[in-house]
């Protein structure tokens, strides 16, 4: 079982909180002859595969490292242009790691704006009167979890699908943004939260979580 990640919504769809706690690393590092058998592009910073699906490297994964030392963003280590090194007949033989490109903090910021308007449209499209909105998302490899306070805030948990007790962990949750974040006398409501005791306390009930399976009554 594990929890993915957190993410907290305020009511205007900003993101005031983001914790990667648990993330699944779909990785594949081969060693390449020239000329490399794959095309690669750069696409919003990251040297991507757009063409060569081949041993566990797919198109649209991203290229992580290089001989061992990870890229930032289209640079080597060192500071070279990703695609010029790998156009080098002397760089090689190379070896290189790809996968998933991780998400930037401005792509989890569009992303959660995204789901705020979503949750508003799966209230409006309801047939009944005074929907929720959406409380769960489900696919093959994880689950999207969220509950909406009275005041708007969204707390939204993405995790494995197998993993139990999510809704009380959600309102556990909420017990921890009040007593450590809205009670803190330097927090402004409505702005991204930076508070040391909530960071501590939501990863102890992320892990005991975890551990349960279930997150019972007292814990």
């Amino acid at each position: 079982m594990a929890i993915y990640s957190v993410f907290l919504v305020n009511k205007a769809g900003g993101l005031i909180y983001q914790l990667d706690h648990f993330l699944p690393r779909s990785e594949t590092e081969k060693t390449f002859s020239f000329p490399l058998e794959l095309v690669l592009k750069v696409h919003d910073e990251r040297v991507l595969v757009s063409f060569g699906q081949r041993d566990g490297i797919r198109v649209g994964h991203s290229v992580l490292s290089i001989n061992g030392a990870d890229v930032s963003g289209k640079y080597t280590a060192d500071g070279k242009e990703v695609l010029e090194y790998l156009s080098n007949p002397a760089n090689y033989p190379v070896s290189i790691r790809f996968g998933r490109p991780r998400l930037s903090s401005n792509e989890k910021l569009m992303l959660a704006s995204m789901f705020h308007s979503l949750f508003a449209i799966g209230s409006q499209l309801s047939p009944e009167l005074g929907s929720s909105g959406i409380e769960m998302l489900e696919t093959d490899t994880f689950k999207l979890h969220c509950f909406q306070t009275l005041t708007g805030i969204k707390f939204v948990i993405l995790a494995d699908p197998r993993q139990a007790g999510i809704d009380s962990l959600l309102r556990k949750l909420y017990e921890l943004y009040s007593d450590y974040a809205l009670k803190n006398p330097f927090y402004s409501l409505e702005m991204p939260i930076r508070c040391e005791l909530f960071d501590q306390n939501l990863k102890a009930a992320l892990e005991i979580a975890e551990k349960a399976g279930t997150f019972g009554p007292g814990s």
